[in-house]
C-alpha cells in the first residue's frame, strides 16, 4: 500500500468515527458537539468519496489485468486491453484529484473578502479603469450568489474612483479572489485623446480576508476618533453633520475613513469592521514573517511595470502574466464572467504545490 493510500486510509477510518459519533445519542443531545461533529464530516466527506472512487476504479483495474492474462481469445484481449486503457487514465485522474483533497487547506478560504481597489498610475484614466474593475469584481460577485457591501468610496465626479474599499460576504469568497491581489494595467485608447494614442495605466487590487470580532480584540484606548462632515466630488456638502467618521489605530498607523452613510453610528460600524479586517492581515502576515515583502507583493507601488494582469482593449485581450494564460474575451471578463480565468490560476497553484515534497498530509 502506498503512502497516499494509508494517509487516505487514515481519513477514511476518521470519517467512519465522526458518522458513528453523530448517530450516538449521548453526542446529540449536546448542540455544540454535534456542530463540531457536522462540520468535521462535511469537510472529510468529498475526499472519502473520492478516495472510494479510487479504490473501486484500482480494484476493476486489477480484476481486468488479471482477465487478460487468463484470457484465450484474442477479441476478448483486446476488449480488456481497452478497458484497462480506460482505467488507467480514470485511475490517474483521481490520483490527481485525492492529492488535491489533501493539500493543506487555506483556514482563510471560507471568509468574506475585503477587495480594496485604487487607481494607480495614469490619471483619471486610471481612476475610470478602477471603477470598471469594481463593477467587475461586482457582477461576479452577483454571479456566485455573493453579498457586496461598498464601505468607503473616493471617487472623481465624472465616473471615475480613485479609491474603494468593499466588504464582499460569501461562502468561499476568499478561496476564489484570494488571487486576485496586484497590479492590473489597462491598455486603450482614452475618450478623451484625440490622437487616438493607445495609453497605459494601472490599478491596484487587494484582497483581505474579513476578521471576525473574537479573532481581533481592538482596545477602544489605542483607536483615535475623529468626526466630520460627509462631502461629495468638488467639496460640495453632502450632509452639515458630523456623521463622517475617521479610525486611527494608533499602535500601527492604520487609518480607515467611512462616510458612506448618513449615521454616524453605521459610519463607525462599517469602519472598524474595514480596521479590523486589516489588523487582521496585518498579524496574518507577521506570522508568515514577510509582512513587508508580501504587503508590496500584492499591492505594489501602482506602476504600470508591476502587473499581474493586462486588459488590452485594441486586441480584445486579458492576459494573465502569471501562468502566461490569454483570453481573447474582454468584453465578458470585464462584465463579471471570471470563472475560467480564476480557475485557472487557483489549478496553477494547486499544481506548483503538488510539486512540493510529500504534499499530501493528513
Amino acid at each position: 500500500m502506498s503512502n497516499l493510500e494509508q494517509k487516505l486510509d487514515a481519513v477514511e477510518k476518521r470519517f467512519d468515527e465522526v458518522t458513528a459519533e453523530l448517530g450516538n445519542p449521548e453526542v446529540t443531545s449536546d448542540p455544540s458537539r454535534i456542530h463540531s461533529l457536522a462540520k468535521a464530516r462535511a469537510e472529510l466527506e468529498p475526499v472519502v468519496e473520492q478516495y472510494r472512487e479510487f479504490k473501486s476504479t484500482k480494484t476493476q483495474l486489477e480484476e481486468t489485468r488479471q482477465m487478460l492474462a487468463e484470457a484465450e481469445e484474442s477479441e476478448l484481449k483486446t476488449l480488456a486491453q481497452e478497458e484497462i486503457d480506460r482505467l488507467e487514465t480514470e485511475l490517474a485522474r483521481l490520483t490527481g484529484a485525492v492529492r488535491l483533497q489533501l493539500l493543506p487547506k487555506d483556514p482563510n478560504d471560507e471568509r468574506n473578502v475585503l477587495i480594496e481597489i485604487r487607481a494607480g498610475t495614469g490619471g483619471e484614466e486610471a481612476a475610470l479603469f478602477a471603477q470598471e474593475i469594481f463593477r467587475m469584481y461586482s457582477l461576479y460577485a452577483e454571479q456566485q450568489g455573493w453579498k457586496v457591501q461598498v464601505m468607503s468610496v473616493n471617487d472623481t465626479g465624472i465616473g471615475g474612483i480613485k479609491e474603494v474599499v468593499a466588504l464582499i460576504e460569501g461562502r468561499g469568497a476568499f478561496s476564489k479572489l484570494k488571487f486576485e491581489s496586484g497590479v492590473h494595467r489597462v491598455q486603450r485608447v482614452p475618450a478623451t485623446e484625440a490622437s487616438g494614442r493607445i495609453h497605459t495605466s494601472a490599478v491596484t487590487v487587494a484582497v483581505l480576508p474579513e476578521a471576525d470580532e473574537v479573532e481581533i480584540d481592538i482596545d477602544p484606548k489605542v483607536i483615535r476618533v475623529d468626526t466630520f462632515c460627509s462631502s461629495g466630488p468638488g467639496g460640495q456638502s453632502v450632509n452639515t453633520t458630523y456623521s463622517a467618521i475617521r479610525l486611527t489605530h494608533e499602535p500601527t498607523g492604520l487609518v480607515v475613513t467611512c462616510q458612506d452613510e448618513k449615521s454616524q453610528i453605521k459610519n463607525k460600524a462599517k469602519a472598524m469592521r474595514v480596521l479590523r479586517s486589516r489588523l487582521y492581515d496585518l498579524a496574518r502576515r507577521e506570522q508568515q514573517q514577510q509582512i513587508a515583502s508580501e504587503r508590496k507583493g500584492q499591492i505594489g507601488s501602482g506602476d504600470r511595470s508591476e502587473k499581474i494582469r493586462t486588459y488590452n482593449f485594441r486586441d480584445n485581450r486579458v492576459t494573465d502574466h502569471r501562468i502566461h494564460l490569454t483570453l481573447h474575451q474582454l468584453g465578458s471578463i470585464l462584465n463579471g464572467d471570471l470563472t475560467e480565468l480564476i480557475e485557472a490560476i487557483i489549478t496553477h497553484y494547486q499544481t506548483e504545490k503538488l510539486k512540493e515534497p510529500d504534499p499530501v498530509q493528513t
